[in-house]
């Protein structure tokens, strides 16, 4: 008997998942455990596996759709299984809908029956790929039944619109034709769309300023070597530059407070506690799985809950509550060789911390020149909280726990 494969439920308050990518398609072999799809809410995406071996039978659920979770999205099973078909489900409904609204044109005029939106028959799918292209739904023409719009109804009408564009730029009184070429439309979706809302959200109702300040780390640099093997023994971790720049931040924002706090309905919320988002880069997206009461947190306790959430992160493991709740943000790009960079803000947060690359550098240590360790940071904070003398405070506190490294170790 063929296996339903369905949305899964990623939090308690998502109501609507997207299937990304589909890793196989129909008449494909899989085996149990093996993954068959991407699947995302609006800050989780994970790999759907097949809860059984046999051979995808029906795809019920194509990429870019979005439904609740629970629904099916395609079945599992022998090759050549009969099973009850999805989408001949769903045309039997339209059909239904369809052959009433036949009767209602009959004694209404075709145009009125026209003139309400919610009245157009529309798959989800085509409505989708329509908003998408910037097409009126209503200057379609629906070959489905009953007059519904189909997939590829829409995707005709994007064709005579690239066509229409295409003739428009080829003017008589132009001497060259310029070339209009086509390019493959990615719906937004997902962990992508979450994030392009709330970054250009948090530019227009922000008023955000970066400052860049250098901090010479070569003494932490040689404390971590120094505490490398104790702290592998005793603690079964390692200590990395990251987990001492999550301490120094940390121990600021307990003695700057305006940095660790957020700006909401025209209020500037001062926070007890720091709650501190740790941004990790993903294929698909940034999360940003939050530590809290961090300021309750040893520099190993700190170090640990980082390494957790990160590789939960990654593995797509993170929870809703995970990922709520931050009171100040670190972003990382050291690993790409980068120096200075404006992150942005994480709304409705005072401030972010943006971290570059470690690089060597002669400075001047008294009256001589030594070869430095060097670690750029850039601060991004908003000017409705706070101005630039008590972020520029912040950002010196932070410098002088990095700089004297011994005492966040206490």
């Amino acid at each position: 008997m063929a296996v339903e494969v369905v949305m899964p439920k990623l939090g308690m308050a998502m109501k609507e998942g997207t299937v990304s990518v589909w890793n196989k398609t129909v008449g494909d072999a899989v085996g149990k455990g093996e993954p068959i799809a991407s699947v995302s809410s609006e800050k989780i995406e994970i790999d759907v596996e097949s809860p059984a071996e046999g051979t995808v039978l029906q795809i019920a659920v194509p990429e870019g759709e979005g439904v609740p979770p629970g629904t099916v999205i395609c079945y599992i099973g022998n090759p050549g299984e009969n099973i009850a078909s999805v989408t001949k489900v769903q045309e039997t409904k339209y059909e239904k809908e369809a052959s009433a609204s036949v009767q209602l044109e009959q004694t209404e005029p075709k145009k009125q029956a026209r003139t309400a939106r919610d009245r157009i028959k529309i798959s989800p799918v085509a409505r989708k790929m329509a908003e998408a292209g910037g097409l009126d739904i209503e200057s379609i023409q629906g070959t489905g039944p009953g007059g519904r719009i189909t997939k590829e109804d829409v995707q005709e009408a994007l064709k005579h619109a690239r066509s229409a564009q295409v003739n428009e730029v080829t003017k008589p009184e132009q001497t060259s034709v310029e070339t209009v070429e086509e390019s493959q439309q990615i719906p937004v979706t997902g962990i992508r769309k979450v994030i392009a809302e709330r970054m250009y959200d948090s530019l227009q109702k922000s008023a955000q300023l970066t400052i860049n300040m250098k901090v010479d780390v070569s003494n932490l640099i040689a404390l971590q070597k120094q505490t490398m093997e104790t702290v592998q023994s005793r603690y079964d971790n390692k200590l990395t530059v990251t987990d001492f720049i999550a301490r120094a931040v940390v121990l600021s924002l307990k003695q700057h407070e305006q940095m660790n706090s957020a700006y909401i309905e025209n209020k500037i919320h001062l926070y007890k506690q720091v709650h501190l988002g740790m941004a990790v880069a993903l294929e698909r997206g940034l999360v940003v799985p939050v530590i809290r009461n961090a300021d309750q947190s040893t520099l190993i306790d700190l170090s640990k809950s980082i390494k957790k959430l990160a590789k939960k992160a990654r593995e797509g493991q993170l929870s809703q509550d995970e990922m709520q709740g931050s009171t100040f943000t670190i972003s990382n790009l050291g690993a790409y060789g980068v120096d200075h960079f404006t992150p942005v803000l994480n709304p409705p947060e005072a401030g972010i911390l943006g971290v570059g690359a470690v690089y060597d550098s002669p400075e001047f240590v008294g009256e001589t020149i030594e070869k430095r360790s060097i670690l750029p940071l850039s601060l991004t904070f908003d000017h409705r909280i706070l101005d630039g003398a008590p972020a520029a405070a912040f950002l010196q506190t932070v410098k002088k726990f990095l700089e004297d490294p011994i005492t966040m170790l206490f």
